[in-house]
């Protein structure tokens, strides 16, 4: 899993690539709450074709992060395997999500 950050419209966006899953998402925890503590996250899961059951859980703890310290959290660019994974799972319902990253920081 590659994570690049780009600071953009007073927001940190974390651009993930590879696969989150069980291997993977510790880093991905560790950092996305690290960034969180810094100010609003966006995830950029464009390069992100597979989530497991451990994934998602990485994101749901760093919504709730988000919504607990007033910063904020979404994601963006879901690909249809990881849209159905979260449309499934309920997921859409709890994280903000939006097609594109400019729609997620105009947010």
């Amino acid at each position: 899993m590659d994570i690049v950050e780009v600071r953009a419209e007073g927001a940190t966006v974390a651009v993930l690539e590879g696969r989150l899953d069980t291997v993977t998402a510790p880093l991905v925890e560790a950092r996305l709450l690290a960034l969180l503590e810094e100010g609003a996250v966006v995830a950029d899961l464009a390069a992100v074709r597979y989530v497991s059951s451990a994934g998602l859980r990485v994101l749901l703890r760093a919504a709730k992060q988000g919504v607990g310290s007033g910063r904020g959290f979404s994601i963006c660019g879901l690909q249809s395997p990881v849209r159905e994974v979260f449309e499934i799972s309920g997921f859409d319902r709890i994280i903000p999500a939006y097609p594109t990253r400019a729609e997620a920081l105009a947010a």
